[in-house]
């Protein structure tokens, strides 16, 4: 089926940079686990950096929604849930393999600080090739997750079976951290200065939804999160620790 050339690709057939977004930001939230419906998918494109221009507006989602099912990249199923077709997630796998690359070259080989790293490999994402990617990859030693733990299409990442989101977890429990939200700049920063970064141990101090936030001590300090954020945190025990619901 030929992508349409008049809303989403360009003069050379390719997806444009808003399809591209689209279906990189449903990508997402399906893989936190995260029902994707018009108003989570406004939510996650206003995470993209303001120069994306995208109108996150329900009306304007919904147009280029519409756009996307109608060249056979998404599908609109009843209850207002959206997932990507078979060729949608093929794209979308491609573009963030791309971006999760990006990311690992300029933290790990250009040296630039971790909150600056979503919104250089965004810009990056949609330039480079799949042979570039390639020669990233294996000048990277083929990493299987972006700095942020966030594993890399094509990879062969196998994620423990025990790997939960941080909400899941009970008061009590030590944790190695999994993988941490990455489109938020001012919070990256907020979870690299105080230690929840992947493969670092923390304990879950306190954890009261009645307060709606968990405190956590990493590398002897506390660290106060939302629950909402700590939805977007994904934790996997270790050693003796109680009941996960």
């Amino acid at each position: 089926m030929a992508i349409s050339k008049v809303s989403n690709t360009n003069q050379q057939g390719r997806l444009s940079m808003a399809a591209e977004n689209y279906l990189v930001s449903i990508f997402q939230l399906d893989e936190l686990r995260i029902r994707v419906t018009n108003t989570q998918l406004a939510e996650q494109l206003k995470r993209l950096p303001e120069r994306e221009g995208l109108g996150t507006t329900l009306p304007s989602v919904g147009g280029m929604l519409r756009r996307l099912a109608r060249d056979r990249l998404v599908e609109l199923l009843p209850g207002k849930n959206i997932i990507l077709t078979q060729r949608g997630k093929e794209v979308a796998e491609k573009l963030i393999r791309r971006q999760r690359l990006a990311k690992r070259m300029v933290v790990d080989l250009l040296g630039l600080e971790p909150h600056k790293a979503h919104e250089e490999a965004h810009r990056l994402e949609h330039a480079i090739s799949d042979e570039l990617a390639v020669k990233i990859a294996e000048s990277l030693g083929n990493p299987t997750t972006c700095p942020f733990g966030h594993p890399i299409p094509g990879s062969g990442f196998v994620r423990d079976r025990l790997t939960v989101p941080l909400d899941k977890v009970k008061t009590g429990n030590t944790v190695n951290i999994d993988r941490i939200p990455e489109d938020d700049s001012e919070l990256l920063k907020y979870l690299v200065e105080n230690s929840i970064m992947p493969q670092n141990v923390a304990i879950i101090k306190d954890a009261s939804p009645y307060r709606g936030v968990i405190t956590l001590t990493a590398n002897q300090n506390d660290v106060v999160i939302s629950y909402e954020i700590s939805k977007r945190i994904w934790v996997t025990p270790i050693g003796v620790y109680k009941k996960i619901n």
